[in-house]
């Protein structure tokens, strides 16, 4: 109230102290049996400590005092907090009409006065928070009559339930006011306050008043009933959707006992003298305020077309929705059955009964979807919070933004998503954002900023986690995999940047340099990996030095029902979540032999200029068929996993339907490929594919050279005529060479066992014939890496007239496309010159002229 008033400044001692409180009390709603037995004297002492010694006041400006509107509160909150307001108010005034009535017939229950006090505390406690003051006056008057009735100094009569109907049928007033002229109204219920003070004093006017009113008037049932006709005027029923209602009302639950001393020092709001006493028992001063009320209800009642907060929400029980949404998906299944029926019929009736019931299931199916939307901002809530305590403990300085805070997502997903984006910030604050001096010497602010943000895109949303720290230390981040054991370091030196930064997400990775309580174990990020694709969604990194990084992740709306596309592969059924498929290609006769290429032992197919590896179903299930890979027709389904594609190819291609999702048997959950089941229009079983499982399985995502073919810039015919891709190759420590992409054939790997020798020179058998190798360290002086016995051979095979030979190299570094120009000729045979290739000098090889110094079966001019 005093930091309301602006007679407290919120310096990081107060909002530390509030805070600390307010974990407390979260603590003892957790156990609220046991909490008047919990010692909160520490916080108490803190909290006082501030309002008495701790803080100098800053008093307001008298002018802003005197001048401050009551309705400024209200232009102040946003539409949502109103509403919230006036649903739990509409709510508590409801419960505590109930309680009174009950307690004209039982007087003597506690938990009743209990009750009736809890509600209209809560209504008082809130309203003195937006501001309502006349609100706050009224209740506050009320409250301390029934504290005084629950502390047993006053008895409960029926004058004094006479009074807190009153009451009652007042605020009943004030909240139609608020709600429908965003203010309380001109009316100060002075008189009823007055009364309330003067039955709270317990002296023997209010009997006397009792005996003078009219015959009427005498009878508690009479006066009770006069006083709810007035509030049956309103015909609202007020049932409250704030799920937070009964919380917040359960904190006041005390025993009379502890509260006793409390209400014992409430003094009298004002004194009234006996001419006062006179007015007031009189019911020519009652009635009027009954008038008053009965009049706004009837005006309130005229808006018939005008549905109040509380008429236009309801409280259901969330096991009642899973079960609605259970139902809705049972539902599903029987709609498909019967379109499938209805198709093959010819039956006009029939066929409109069945697409009328398709309209109402899919309409039902939304409906019940949308009542388990829940907006990311209830996940976000908590996050402004973390990354305060975080910021102090790390010793920096963080300020937190969040936008699309109302994108909706399923309520199963939301609680999938809240550890994985905890954990995420966390990592952020810690290990992504620097201490200030640092900050400062780079030139950037003090205070780093982390952005929280989500949008829909693609039957998808999108959650982004920016920073504008340090970034990632792609050097730093290969020692420790090394030296953790996680990696080679051959392996290592293969990957691209890009999958250098996503060995964080492997287990036990951490470049934390001491474990803190904050992070540093390394058993967070693979857990957010596996949770996130746990539900079909996907966790992408990206990071520039000294700039940033942003973690993008993409999940689905729901994992109840969605659209899938059905395949069929070898006589079984399966269907695909429509999110991955991006487009369906069919290749007919001679497209299926020219259009198959094969590179790195894999087949592609060029797509729009771009290499798309192709997985054929079959071989990843290991089903058997009489359809060979040389088929006439070829179905692909392209698909998108973890931000890469690859093609899909099936035996045929059937349609999208909305599929309800059923959990895998325990014969089938181990099996990654499959992520869920599903019933048929037909009654039978279909698998669901795991599209992300089938690019791990089939090694479409796996190292740095699996990345170069799927995201290969080579762009074909549409290419920039100067530009050219090239094959970047690895030999020994650091030396790098290229060649043209053209003049290579396919890359293999190859097993050392299998490597024989034949005329004093290393061959292998390969494809019918006998494939001569020629290793490039040793044509080029350069000392390979050791390597295990057992490692593959990473081979460049290059064919001409016929013939073929295999180049043998440490790694295979990358595909790409660039200008190429030579800025250092050669200065030995087999090289055409030294040219600068993604930021690394680089020498170009002339492959035909190695050939013919090493192989003597070429050097005889056969490829001269």
């Amino acid at each position: 109230n005093r930091l309301r008033n602006s007679e407290l400044r919120p310096t990081s001692v107060v909002v530390n102290t509030l805070l600390k409180a307010t974990d407390r009390l979260k603590g003892l709603l957790d156990d609220i049996e046991n909490s008047n037995g919990q010692d909160v004297s520490e916080h108490l002492v803190a909290l006082e400590h501030i309002l008495n010694v701790g803080v100098q006041p800053t008093p307001p400006p008298q002018s802003q005092v005197a001048t401050a509107p009551a309705t400024t509160a209200v232009e102040g909150l946003s539409s949502e907090a109103l509403r919230e307001f006036l649903i739990e108010s509409y709510d508590n005034l409801e419960q505590l009409e109930r309680d009174l009535m009950s307690l004209e017939r039982s007087s003597k229950t506690s938990e009743l006065i209990n009750s009736a006090f809890r509600n209209i505390h809560t209504i008082k406690g809130t309203a003195g928070f937006l501001g309502f003051s006349k609100l706050e006056k009224l209740t506050h008057a009320a409250e301390s009559l029934l504290g005084s009735i629950r502390s047993e100094t006053l008895e409960f009569n029926p004058e004094i339930s006479g009074g807190l109907f009153q009451v009652i049928d007042a605020v009943r007033s004030i909240l139609t006011n608020i709600e429908s002229n965003q203010s309380e109204g001109s009316d100060e219920f002075a008189l009823l306050v007055t009364l309330l003070n003067q039955l709270g004093d317990g002296k023997p006017v209010a009997k006397k008043s009792a005996s003078k009113k009219a015959p009427a008037a005498k009878s508690p049932t009479t006066k009770r009933a006069a006083k709810k006709s007035a509030s049956a005027i309103n015909p609202a029923k007020h049932e409250a959707s704030n799920p937070g209602t009964d919380a917040a009302v359960s904190t006041n639950v005390t025993s009379p006992a502890s509260v006793s001393p409390a209400f014992k020092s409430i003094e009298p709001v004002a004194t009234v003298d006996a001419s006062a006493h006179r007015a007031i028992s009189s019911p020519e001063v009652q009635q009027p305020a009954v008038d008053q009320v009965a009049a706004q209800a009837a005006r309130a009642a005229g808006k018939e077309n005008e549905a109040s907060a509380a008429d236009s929400t309801i409280r259901v029980d969330v096991a009642l929705l899973d079960k609605l949404m259970t139902c809705v998906g049972e539902l599903v299944l029987a709609r498909n059955q019967i379109l499938q029926f209805s198709s093959g019929n010819t039956d006009s009736e029939l066929h409109s009964t069945s697409q009328r019931l398709n309209i109402i299931t899919t309409e039902l199916q939304e409906s019940v979807m949308k009542t388990r939307m829940q907006p990311i901002g209830n996940v976000w809530s908590k996050f402004p919070r973390l990354v305060r305590d975080l910021a102090t403990i790390c010793e920096k300085q963080v300020r937190i933004e969040m936008e699309g805070k109302e994108t909706e997502l399923d309520k199963t997903i939301i609680e999938a998503i809240k550890d994985p984006l905890t954990h995420l910030v966390r990592n952020t604050v810690d290990h992504g954002i620097e201490r200030p001096d640092v900050r400062i010497q780079k030139a950037k602010p003090a205070e780093g900023c982390l952005t929280l943000r989500a949008y829909h895109e693609g039957g998808q949303v999108n959650i982004e986690i920016c920073d504008d720290g340090a970034g990632l230390n792609y050097e730093r981040i290969k020692a420790k995999a090394v030296d953790r054991g996680l990696m080679t370091a051959e392996q290592v030196s293969r990957m691209a940047d890009r999958d250098v930064g996503n060995l964080i997400f492997l287990p036990g990775f951490s470049t934390a340099e001491k474990v803190s309580n904050v992070s540093g174990r390394g058993v967070g990020m693979d857990v957010v990996k596996t949770n996130i694709e746990k539900i079909g969604g996907t966790v992408d990194l990206q990071s520039q030095a000294g700039l940033g990084t942003t973690i993008k992740i993409k999940i689905p709306l729901t994992l109840a029902i969605i659209p899938a596309l059905i395949v069929s592969n070898d006589g079984n059924r399966y269907a695909i979540p429509q999110v991955n498929v991006l487009e369906l290609v069919r290749l007919d006769g001679e497209q299926v032999k020219s259009g198959i290429e094969w590179i790195q032992g894999s087949p592609v197919y060029r797509l729009r200029g771009r290499l798309l590896p192709l997985v054929y179903l079959r071989e990843q299930l290991k089903t058997e068929s009489n359809i060979g890979m040389n088929s006439d027709a070829l179905n692909i389904v392209v698909l998108r996993a973890d931000d890469r594609q690859f093609g899909l190819v099936v035996d045929r291609i059937s349609d999208t339907e909305e599929i309800v999702v059923k959990p895998l048997s325990k014969q089938l959950k181990g099996i990654p490929v499959y992520s869920g089941t599903t019933i048929m229009g037909d009654g039978k079983v279909a698998l669901i594919l795991d599209v992300l499982g089938l690019a791990h399985t089939s090694n479409v995502i796996s190292q740095g050279r699996d990345r170069s073919v799927t995201e290969s810039h080579e762009r074909g015919p549409a290419r920039n005529s100067d530009s050219q891709t090239l094959l970047v190759l690895g030999v020994g420590a650091s030396h790098r060479y290229a060649l043209p992409l053209s003049q290579v054939t396919r890359l293999e790997k190859i097993e050392p066992a299998i490597v024989e020798t034949a005329d004093h020179q290393e061959v292998v058998q390969y494809r019918g014939e006998i494939l001569p190798l020629i290793r490039l360290g040793n044509q080029m002086g350069i000392d390979c890496l050791p390597t295990d016995a057992n490692a593959l051979l990473e081979v460049v095979v290059y064919t001409e007239n016929g013939r073929s030979v295999g180049i043998v190299v440490d790694r295979i570094v990358d595909i790409v496309e660039t200008t190429l120009a030579i800025t250092r000729p050669a200065a030995r045979h087999g090289l055409l010159g030294s040219a600068v290739v993604q930021d690394h000098v680089t020498d170009l090889l002339d492959l035909p002229t190695i050939i013919r110094q090493s192989d003597p079966v070429f050097n005889n001019g056969q490829l001269a």
